[in-house]
C-alpha cells in the first residue's frame, strides 16, 4: 500500500513538473541553438549495447521517459502510430527509459512498442542533461535531422501534431 502511494505521489510530482516546465519553457526550442548529436551507447531490454550511429541518416526522435510518468505513457501510443506510419520514410523513434529493466520490459510488451527501447538509468539522466535537459524534465524529447543535427528539444509532453509539424518537412 505504501509503495503504491509513493508511486502515485511521484507520478503527480512528475506531471506537475512536466506541466510547469512546459509552461515556463515553451519557447526553449526556438531559443536553443542546434547542435550535433553526440555518440552514445546504451543497452536494450535484452542487454545488447546499441550505438546511436546505428540510426545515422534517419530522422531520429529520442524520448527520455519512465513508466511511472503519466505524460510519458500518454504520448507513447502516438509515437507507436508515427513510427508505423513514417518508418519507411526514414523516421526512427528511440525510447530511453530512465528506470530499471523489469517495469520497462513489462510496459513495452503490454503496449507493443514498435521502436527500440534503451535502458538509460543514471547514464540516461546524464545524457538527457548533456542534450539540454538542464531541469530534469520527464518526458524530454529531442529531434535530430538526417545529418545528425539536433533541431528540436522539448521538455514535457509532445502531441502527435507537434511531432508531425516538426518532422514532416524533413521527410521529403
Amino acid at each position: 500500500m505504501k509503495q503504491t502511494a509513493l508511486i502515485i505521489i511521484a507520478a503527480i510530482i512528475a506531471l506537475g513538473l512536466g506541466m510547469t516546465v512546459r509552461h515556463f519553457f515553451s519557447d526553449v526550442n526556438n531559443a536553443t541553438s542546434p547542435g550535433v548529436l553526440p555518440e552514445f551507447n546504451l543497452p536494450d531490454l535484452s542487454g545488447r549495447q546499441h550505438n546511436i550511429s546505428e540510426w545515422r541518416g534517419k530522422i531520429i526522435v529520442i524520448n527520455f521517459w519512465a513508466t511511472w510518468c503519466p505524460p510519458c505513457r500518454k504520448e507513447i501510443p502516438d509515437f507507436i502510430d508515427l513510427q508505423a506510419q513514417y518508418a519507411d520514410k526514414g523516421l526512427q523513434f528511440i525510447g530511453i527509459a530512465l528506470e530499471d529493466r523489469e517495469p520497462v520490459a513489462e510496459y513495452a510488451a503490454a503496449t507493443k512498442i514498435n521502436y527500440p527501447i534503451l535502458l538509460g538509468g543514471d547514464n540516461g539522466i546524464a545524457l538527457a542533461q548533456q542534450l539540454g535537459n538542464s531541469i530534469g524534465a520527464v518526458p524530454y524529447t529531442i529531434i535530430v535531422d538526417r545529418q545528425g543535427q539536433i533541431i528540436d528539444r522539448h521538455p514535457g509532453e509532445l502531441s502527435k501534431q507537434q511531432i508531425v509539424d516538426i518532422v514532416a518537412p524533413l521527410l521529403n
